[in-house]
């Protein structure tokens, strides 16, 4: 066979690639930290928007007839939001195959304490007056005011060790501590369902619901085929 029978066609290698082929590989493709970090001030503005709303309906008289139960419930929706959010980002990177996508969690954590912080601060000062006796027995009281509180002050240690400082100082037990999150978020719902209970308005406690079920769900699922691999590995090695 003559030498240029085996030589490529004019223009082979050089053909332009595919829309569909390199918007796969764009998506495919690594992201650095530099690239997830250049999301934070994006993420950062978004996590305020719920603030300026607040601010924009006070300003323009937009706050409902009941301001203190308007910005109350707010800030506790979300609180919600948030912490889901923040869920949300392992199931994320894993499934987009983009590890530096945790880079963005402790931002929306921080965000779920500052608005969680905001609801419990409404609570004590506008409808208890910051009066010690009157709050502990309104949590003795009413159980959905104790299921909110205990959300809340587990949010405290996650916020105060969410730092890289933090990280090197727990060292395996940072870990075994943020898991409190998971906790965090079942007292949130469940504080929120029993709030719905005198009215008998399920609906959005059931989606949110949902979401944490889906979320959680999907962690157990992981967490069995990684215990299923290791066993197998072992038996494979003949280790005990």
């Amino acid at each position: 066979m003559p030498v240029r029978d085996r030589l490529p066609p004019p223009g082979y290698g050089t053909q332009p690639v595919p829309a569909a082929d390199a918007a796969g590989r764009a998506l495919h493709s690594r992201w650095d930290a530099r690239a997830v970090d250049r999301l934070k001030p994006a993420l950062f503005v978004l996590g305020l928007l719920p603030l300026a709303r607040w601010i924009w309906l006070g300003a323009t008289d937009g706050l409902t007839a009941n301001p203190v139960e308007f910005l109350t419930r707010s800030a506790g929706t979300w609180t919600l939001v948030c912490l889901l959010v923040t869920l949300a980002i392992t199931p994320l990177r894993r499934l987009l195959a983009q590890p530096a996508l945790v880079r963005l969690r402790r931002m929306c954590g921080l965000f779920a304490f500052f608005y969680g912080s905001l609801h419990c601060l409404a609570w004590a000062w506008w409808d208890q007056a910051l009066d010690v006796a009157a709050m502990a027995a309104d949590v003795m009281q009413r159980p959905f005011v104790a299921f909110g509180l205990a959300a809340w002050l587990l949010m405290v240690p996650l916020a105060m060790t969410s730092t890289q400082g933090w990280m090197r100082r727990l060292g395996r037990r940072w870990q075994a501590l943020h898991r409190l999150v998971y906790a965090t978020a079942v007292l949130a719902i469940v504080h929120y369902w029993l709030h719905k209970a005198g009215k008998q308005d399920f609906a959005e406690v059931l989606a949110y619901g949902a979401a944490l079920a889906t979320l959680l769900g999907w962690r157990l699922v992981a967490w069995a085929r990684a215990a299923k691999r290791s066993n197998a590995g072992r038996a494979g090695t003949g280790v005990p």
